[in-house]
C-alpha cells in the first residue's frame, strides 16, 4: 500500500523536554496522547486493569466515547481514521476487554488502517499465574498487528508510546496494540527517561517519503507512452497516501481510463468518462472486460486481492504490469510484474507526470463505451417490494452523493458499491480484505466523530447489523446524528445467493427471524421509521435525511434479489455471471 501523513511529532529536542520525574504511567500517556500526538477522539471501555488511565481521562480535554462493546470500540477508530486520515484510538481493559479487540484489529491489519489499540494487564508480578482477566494479549494479536508491545517498565513507557504512533502511520499504515499492566500506569516514574524512537524506528519513518526509483518511474511512463489499451487499477492506498490528485492528473494527461478497488472508491471521480468504477467479482462488466483485454495494466496501491482478479491463470493475460506500491513485499506476489515502483504512491505517480504523454486512443474508448451502453449496472422491477438497488439510488440523488457512506459486509455492500457514484477519497468506509459483518454501525459512528459536518450514513443488511446493533445505546447517549438504512431481506443475503445459485437452494441456517428494527431504534431512543412499500422510499429518504439526530430506517426490500455480474469461484473476470445485465 502507500505512505499516510500524520501529525506524529518527533522527539523533543534537548531544551524542550518533557519532564516524566514525578508522574504516573497513566498521567504520562494521557498527556502524551493529547499534547504530542493530537488525540482528540477516543473510544472504549473501562475495566480494573485500566482503571489507572480512566481516571486520568476523568478530566480529559479530548472526547471520550464510551462504547457499548470493545468490538464496537475497535470498528469506532478504524472508521474515525478512515474518514480523518488520521489514527484512531482505543481503550480497553485486560483480558477479554482486549481480546474483543482482535477482529478489530484483523480488519485494521487487511485493510491497512492506522489504529492504536491500548489494552490493560494485570500486574507484572502476576503474569503468567493466570490471575483474573489475563491472557497473553501480545500473543494473540501477533499476527492481526503491524506492531505489538508489553511494558514491563514505567520508564520505557513514553518511548513505546512515540515509537507505537510512528509504527502505525508510516510506510504502509497498519494497527498497533501497547498493553498496559496495571503496575506500569499506577507507579511513579522515578527519574527523567529518553522518550526518543528506536533508531531502526525513526529510519523506517524516514525511509519511506521517497518517490520511487527514477528509471523506474521513467520505465512505466514509456510503457503508459507505448500502449494502445492502457488501464489504471487504483486500490486503497491511493487514497491512504494521498495520491488519488495525482492519478486524475495522470488519467487526464496520459488518457487512460480507470478502474477502482472497493477500497478505492472515491480515488476517481466517477462522473469522469474515464471512470470504469469498480472490478472484480462484483465489479463492472465493463470494468472487468477492459481488464482482461488491455496490454497494460497500471496497478496503484493495490494489492490484486483474490476478489479482483478472479483466476490468476487467466487474469489480464494480454497486459503488462506496473506495480507502483510503498510495500515491496506485496510486488510481485501475486501476479509477476514487468515494472516494479517502490515508492510512496503520490511522489511517483507526481514523479511521473513530467514523463507520460498523451494519447488519443480512440478505438480502446470506442471499445469501452460500447460495453458502459450494453453493460450498464441495472436492475428489474419486477417485484412488489422495493429493489435494494432503488433505495440505494435514491440515496445517492437526494445527498447528490455527497455523504459518507459506511456499510456492513454482504450484498448491501457490493449494491452500495455499485449504485452510488463515487466521486471523494474517504467517502467509502467498508471492511474490504477480512469482509466483517458487524463493521458498518461502530464505523460510522466513528466517521461521524470524524467528520462532524458530513452527512454519514450506514447502509447495512440485517444480518450484518444485528451483530452490532447495541451501538445504537451509543448514538443515542452522545446524540450523534449518523443515519442508519438497513436493507431487510430476512436472509443473510449474500451466503443465500451462493446458496440459490450453487446449493440448489438449500437454505441452511441463512433464513433470520429479525426483530421490528424500527421499534429496536426506539427502544433506544433513536427514532425508527419502517418502509415496506416501494412507493414511500422517496419520501421515506427524505424524512431521514431531514431529522437532525440519529434515525433509522428499516427497508424492507425483495429478498429473492442477486448481485450481478458475478464472477464465480475459481472464473476469470470475463467469465462472469451477468444475470439481469445480460
Amino acid at each position: 500500500m502507500t505512505m499516510t501523513q500524520t501529525d506524529v511529532k518527533p522527539a523533543a529536542s534537548s531544551t524542550d523536554k518533557p519532564k516524566y520525574k514525578g508522574k504516573s504511567g497513566a498521567q504520562i500517556f494521557h498527556e502524551m496522547l493529547i499534547g504530542p500526538h493530537k488525540v482528540d477522539t477516543m473510544f472504549g471501555y473501562p475495566g480494573g486493569a485500566i482503571l489507572p488511565v480512566f481516571d486520568q481521562l476523568y478530566k480529559t480535554p479530548a472526547k471520550f466515547i464510551l462504547n457499548r462493546h470493545e468490538q464496537a470500540s475497535g470498528h469506532c477508530a478504524d472508521g474515525y481514521a478512515r474518514a480523518t486520515g488520521k489514527p484512531g484510538v482505543c481503550i480497553v481493559t485486560s483480558g477479554p476487554g482486549a481480546t474483543n479487540t482482535i477482529t478489530p484489529l484483523a480488519t485494521a491489519q487487511m485493510d491497512s488502517i492506522p489504529i492504536l489499540v491500548f489494552s490493560g494487564q494485570v500486574a507484572t508480578k502476576v503474569i503468567g499465574n493466570d490471575a483474573f482477566q489475563e491472557a497473553d494479549v501480545t500473543g494473540i494479536s501477533r499476527f492481526c498487528t503491524k506492531w505489538n508491545y508489553l511494558v514491563k517498565d514505567i520508564r520505557e513507557l513514553p518511548r513505546v508510546i512515540n515509537e507505537a504512533f510512528i509504527i502505525a502511520t508510516s510506510g504502509r499504515p497498519g494497527p498497533v496494540l501497547v498493553d498496559l499492566p496495571k503496575d506500569v500506569t499506577s507507579n511513579i516514574c522515578p527519574e527523567e527517561v529518553d522518550d526518543t524512537p528506536r533508531a531502526h524506528i525513526v529510519k523506517r519513518k524516514a525511509g519511506v517519503a521517497h518517490a520511487g526509483h527514477s528509471k523506474q518511474v521513467q520505465e512505466a511512463a514509456e510503457l503508459i507512452n507505448k500502449s494502445e489499451k492502457p488501464v489504471l487499477y487504483v486500490g486503497g492506498g491511493a487514497i491512504i497516501s494521498g495520491a488519488w490528485q495525482a492519478v486524475r492528473k495522470v488519467a487526464d494527461k496520459a488518457n487512460v481510463p480507470c478502474t477502482t478497488t472497493l477500497l478505492g472508491l472515491g480515488a476517481f471521480d466517477e462522473h469522469d468518462p474515464k471512470a470504469l468504477y469498480m472490478l472484480g467479482m462484483h465489479g463492472s462488466a465493463f470494468a472487468n472486460y477492459a481488464v482482461q483485454e488491455c496490454d497494460l495494466l497500471i496497478a496503484v496501491g493495490a494489492r490484486f486481492d483474490d476478489r479482483v482478479t478472479g483466476n490468476l491463470a487467466t487474469f489480464a493475460p494480454h497486459a503488462k504490469i506496473i506495480h507502483i506500491d510503498i510495500d515491496p513485499s506485496s510486488i510481485s506476489k501475486n501476479v509477476d510484474v514487468d515494472v516494479p515502483v517502490v515508492g510512496d504512491a503520490k511522489l511517483c505517480l507526481e514523479e511521473m507526470l513530467q514523463y507520460v504523454e498523451h494519447r488519443d486512443r480512440k478505438e480502446w474508448f470506442a471499445q469501452i463505451k460500447a460495453w458502459k451502453e450494453r453493460y450498464p449496472f441495472k436492475y428489474l422491477d419486477d417485484s412488489k417490494h422495493s429493489k435494494p438497488q432503488y433505495v440505494l439510488e435514491e440515496i445517492n440523488r437526494q445527498t447528490k452523493g455527497e455523504a459518507i457512506i459506511t456499510t456492513g459486509v454482504g450484498q448491501h455492500q457490493m449494491w452500495a458499491a455499485q449504485f452510488f457514484r463515487w466521486r471523494y477519497p474517504r467517502q467509502m468506509i467498508t471492511s474490504g480484505g477480512l469482509g466483517t459483518m458487524g463493521y458498518g454501525l461502530p464505523s460510522a459512528l466513528g466517521a461521524q466523530l470524524g467528520q462532524p459536518g458530513k452527512v454519514v450514513i450506514d447502509i447495512d443488511g440485517d444480518a450484518s447489523f444485528q451483530m452490532t446493533l447495541y451501538e445504537l445505546a451509543t448514538l443515542a447517549e452522545y446524540n450523534i446524528p449518523t443515519k442508519i438504512c438497513i436493507l431487510n431481506n430476512d436472509f443473510q443475503g449474500m451466503v443465500k445467493q451462493w446458496q440459490d445459485l450453487f446449493y440448489g437452494h438449500r437454505y441452511s441456517q441463512t433464513a433470520m427471524k429479525n426483530p421490528n428494527f424500527s421499534k429496536l431504534a426506539e427502544s433506544f431512543g433513536v427514532r425508527g421509521i419502517r418502509c415496506d412499500n416501494k412507493c414511500d422510499v422517496a419520501k421515506t429518504v427524505k424524512e431521514m435525511l431531514d431529522h437532525k439526530g440519529p434515525v433509522l430506517v428499516d427497508f424492507y426490500v425483495e429478498p429473492n434479489e442477486h448481485v450481478y455480474p458475478m464472477v464465480p469461484s475459481g472464473k476469470g473476470l470475463h467469465e462472469m455471471e451477468l444475470g439481469t445485465l445480460a
